[in-house]
């Protein structure tokens, strides 16, 4: 598989990384066999970029991450963790705690989950409102100079907030939503990182299933999933978007591929600092998605799809309205 390096100081990791969060909540029952299979099927085709973080299912995700590398050598793969999201016994998020003496706390667990003396790339989940960013990659270099963890990463974070972290310690990589019809990081994000020389850890790259040709207004519906309280997952957002998915079918028709195969294709083709992650549960869903690799998209196919999916197009925003009031990436760049 193609290697792709991280950043001007981070790690080289394959062209196409792992979401491991689904395996373990969020979109409804997983099967934890065909789970760490599916983690095995992705090592085997040169994948070595696993995400995870700390608060998927409350630890589960980095026990099963452990589980599926028990046998697999340390320097054969890359863990990104995401810290800080702090949770309540029902599962409810109940904000974030990015101390640096939270997040030594926070790392001291994930070491023991993952079995690990050492973490690729260590980000806070998102911005802690309370603590400036600069205590908090500072807490980060610490831990870094320690040997805890080798790089430092951000995710959904805006301009302003990327330019005070990477001026504390070298960001490798941002971790936001991009996709087919999720540009927002166009607007100021994805030059900010470029001049930075900062990659993009792109996830959501199918719309969380809503492009991948494989959702339905019945899908989601025989167990507890997640999406189904999004905006973009519901009455006539829902509508609006299926309709998109369906120009993506037309087009990827026309080039020979799945539409997720497609829409993989397009955000890898965004620039050679951009890691399409991919949230696969299933060994099927991972080798659709693998299969991306061989889809070439030719200026005829971009303008295609250029054309039916412009900045902006999605109905309905990507999180509920309380979640979207705390994401930084949404706030524009003052400079």
């Amino acid at each position: 598989m193609e290697q792709r390096k991280l950043g001007s100081t981070g790690p080289t990791v394959s062209a196409l990384g792992l979401g491991c969060m689904g395996m373990s909540e969020v979109y409804g029952p997983a099967d934890r066999g065909e789970s760490i299979a599916t983690v095995h099927a992705a090592l085997d085709a040169g994948i070595t970029l696993l995400d995870t973080g700390d608060f998927y299912a409350m630890g589960h995700n980095e026990m099963l991450v452990r589980e599926a590398l028990k046998d697999v050598p340390r320097e054969k793969v890359q863990i990104s963790v995401k810290f800080g999201a702090l949770r309540g016994p029902a599962g409810e998020f109940a904000g974030m705690d990015t101390r640096p003496a939270a997040t030594k706390n926070f790392l001291a667990y994930s070491l023991q989950r993952l079995g690990t003396d050492h973490i690729d790339v260590y980000r806070p989940a998102r911005l802690d409102p309370n603590v400036p960013i600069e205590e908090t990659i500072g807490g980060l270099a610490d831990l870094v100079k320690a040997g805890y963890i080798r790089h430092i990463g951000l995710s959904e974070v805006g301009s302003d907030t990327i330019r005070r972290a990477h001026a504390v310690h070298p960001i490798a990589d941002l971790q936001i939503e991009y996709s087919l019809i999720e540009r927002g990081i166009e607007r100021d994000i994805l030059k900010t990182c470029r001049e930075l020389g900062i990659s993009i850890t792109a996830y959501g790259v199918l719309a969380r299933g809503l492009i991948s040709g494989h959702w339905s207004k019945d899908s989601g519906k025989t167990g507890r999933d997640y999406r189904l309280m999004t905006p973009r997952f519901q009455g006539a957002n829902l509508d609006a978007n299926l309709a998109l998915a369906e120009q993506l079918r037309a087009i990827a028709r026309e080039i020979g591929a799945t539409p997720a195969q497609v829409a993989i294709a397009w955000v890898a083709a965004q620039g050679k600092e951009i890691v399409p992650l991919v949230g696969a549960r299933t060994r099927n869903r991972l080798t659709e998605a693998l299969g991306a690799a061989k889809v070439t998209l030719t200026p005829a196919h971009l303008a295609a799809l250029a054309k039916a999916f412009p900045p902006d197009v999605a109905s309905g925003t990507r999180y509920a309205a309380e979640q979207m009031a705390h994401l930084d990436s949404e706030k524009p760049a003052t400079r």
